[in-house]
C-alpha cells in the first residue's frame, strides 16, 4: 500500500513539474493586419516557422492575423505596453520616425535588389536607429511590395485622370500629400476599413500592392486596375526595445536569426505572387491598364522638394537612397 501511495504522489509530483514547465515556456505574439492569403500571412508564417524550430521548448511565436490583435496603430501601442511581442507594420513607420518617410517618396525605390542595398547600407544605422529612438526595434525587413491603383470611375493612365477621385490611403502624411498633389481626394482609413467602404461608395478606390489587393478581395468592388508601380513599401519585423532586452539572450539571438532568413523566402514569394495575382486579377475581369509611369515622375517634384526642406537630413536622405539604385 505504501509503494502504491508513493508511486501516485511521485506521477503527481511528476506531473506538477510539466506542468509547470510548460507554464514557463514564454509564448510571444506576432500580430498583423494581413488577410488570409496575403503575403503578410505568408512572410509572418514563414517567420513563425523559423523562429520555432529555433526555439525548441524554450519560447514559442504565435500569429494573428487579420487584425486580431489590433489595426497597425494598436498594434505600436501593444508593443510598447507589452501585450504584444511583434507586429509588421508598413507604411504607418513614416508617422513613427520621420526618416521611414523616404520610403514614401514616389519610384525612389526601383527593385527588391535596390531594397537589400538600402537595408545592407542604412538599415541598421538610420532606420534602425530612427525606430530605437522611438522605442522599437527592427529585426528584419519583409515587404509590403509595390503598389498601384484599383477604382470604379475610371483607368489611371496620368495624375490628371485622379481628379476629385475618393482614395483610400494608409495613415501616413506622405501618401496623402502625394496623391494631392496628383489631385485625388486622399482618405487615411484602416485596411480593415476599406471593403466595406469601397462596397458602400463611401470611398471610389484604393491603392495596394497585388497580394493586399487579391486577400482583400477588391477585385469584388472594384472594376479598374491601373498598374502604377508609385510606390514601394517595406515592411519591419518589429518589436519594442525594451521588451525584446528583456527577454534571454539566446532567444534573442535566434529570433534575429529567423528574421533575417526568412527575407530571402518573403522576396521571393513577393515576387513570384506579383505574376500570379495579376493574372488571377485579370481573370475576375477587373480591367487592367498600364500607367505612364514617366508622367506619374514628371508630376513627383513637389513631393520631393516637401520632404528634403521640411525633414531634417531629408535632402541627404534621399541623396542616399538614390545612390544605392543599380
Amino acid at each position: 500500500m505504501k509503494r502504491k501511495v508513493t508511486a501516485v504522489l511521485l506521477g503527481a509530483a511528476l506531473t506538477l513539474a510539466a506542468g509547470q514547465a510548460s507554464a514557463e515556456k514564454l509564448i510571444l505574439k506576432f500580430g498583423h493586419v494581413g488577410n488570409p492569403g496575403s503575403l503578410f500571412e505568408a512572410s509572418v508564417d514563414e517567420f513563425v516557422k523559423n523562429a520555432n524550430a529555433r526555439l525548441g521548448d524554450r519560447a514559442e511565436v504565435q500569429a494573428f492575423g487579420s487584425s486580431q490583435l489590433g489595426k497597425d496603430k494598436e498594434l505600436l501601442q501593444k508593443l510598447k505596453l507589452g501585450q504584444i511581442m511583434f507586429a509588421l507594420p508598413s507604411s504607418i513607420m513614416s508617422s513613427v520616425a520621420d526618416e521611414f518617410g523616404v520610403f514614401e517618396m514616389p519610384y525612389i525605390v526601383q527593385s527588391r535588389e535596390h531594397m537589400k542595398a538600402i537595408q545592407a547600407d542604412m538599415g541598421d544605422s538610420v532606420f534602425g536607429a530612427a525606430a530605437e529612438e522611438k522605442g522599437y526595434r527592427i529585426l528584419g525587413y519583409f515587404e509590403n511590395g509595390f503598389r498601384h491603383i484599383t477604382n470604379n470611375t475610371r483607368p489611371i493612365v496620368v495624375p490628371e485622370d485622379l481628379k476629385g477621385i475618393k482614395l483610400r490611403t494608409p495613415n501616413g502624411e506622405w501618401r496623402v500629400k502625394m496623391f494631392q498633389l496628383y489631385g485625388a481626394n486622399p482618405t487615411p482609413m484602416a485596411l480593415s476599413e476599406v471593403f466595406t467602404a469601397l462596397k458602400t461608395g463611401v470611398i471610389d478606390g484604393q491603392e495596394n500592392p497585388y497580394a493586399q489587393i487579391w486577400s482583400s478581395k477588391f477585385q469584388e468592388v472594384q472594376t479598374y486596375l491601373s498598374i502604377t508601380g508609385h510606390v514601394y513599401t517595406p515592411a519591419y519585423v518589429l518589436t519594442s526595445a525594451k521588451g525584446f532586452a528583456k527577454l534571454p539572450e539566446d532567444i534573442q539571438s535566434d529570433l534575429l536569426a529567423a528574421a533575417q532568413e526568412s527575407q530571402d523566402a518573403v522576396y521571393a514569394m513577393a515576387a513570384q505572387l506579383e505574376t500570379d495575382l495579376l493574372q488571377n486579377l485579370k481573370d475576375a475581369n477587373v480591367e487592367v491598364n498600364e500607367a505612364d509611369t514617366q508622367a506619374f515622375i514628371d508630376s513627383s517634384g513637389p513631393i520631393y522638394e516637401e520632404f528634403a526642406n521640411s525633414v531634417d537630413g531629408g535632402a541627404e536622405l534621399i541623396s542616399a537612397v538614390q545612390a544605392l539604385a543599380r
